[in-house]
């Protein structure tokens, strides 16, 4: 099963992507922890590509493409943007940064995907959740 589609950069649009997830994640049959976790990673890889990516610049896109295979479930989502180096992001846990409102984003994906890849540029995002269902997965 595969999903793509395009967003203007405008926060209102997360409401798009949810509607998006919630069809499939029904379609596919995913417990409530793993929507959960899709849910929140998706949602904030979108609102940091529209914010951070894109600089809320309604001519630029936000691109999202779900795939779901052998229990498997990819979420990447590319932005317009210049990138960044993930590697930069300071680490919200430590004392210096608990109080900073930005930079949790990352360390959010990280937490909650089996696997997260930035491409080179540092515009894209690939999360890849893993044993998404226990059984009967409805695969297309």
């Amino acid at each position: 099963m595969f999903k793509k589609i395009k967003i203007g950069s405008e926060i209102g649009n997360l409401r798009v992507v949810e509607n998006v997830i919630d069809n499939m994640i029904n379609e596919i049959g995913i417990n409530q922890d793993n929507y959960g976790k899709i849910l929140v990673s998706t949602l904030e890889a979108v609102n940091n590509a529209i914010i951070h990516g894109n600089k809320s610049d309604l001519n630029k896109l936000v691109k999202i493409e779900i795939f779901f295979k052998n229990n498997n479930l990819k979420v990447t989502v590319t932005d317009e943007g210049k990138g960044f180096k993930p590697s930069e992001v300071p680490d919200p846990t430590k004392p210096e940064n608990i109080e900073n409102i930005t930079g949790r984003g990352v360390f959010l994906m990280s937490n909650l995907a089996d696997d997260i890849k930035f491409n080179r540029k540092g515009n894209s995002v690939t999360m890849t959740f893993q044993n998404i269902i226990s059984q009967n997965p409805k695969e297309e």
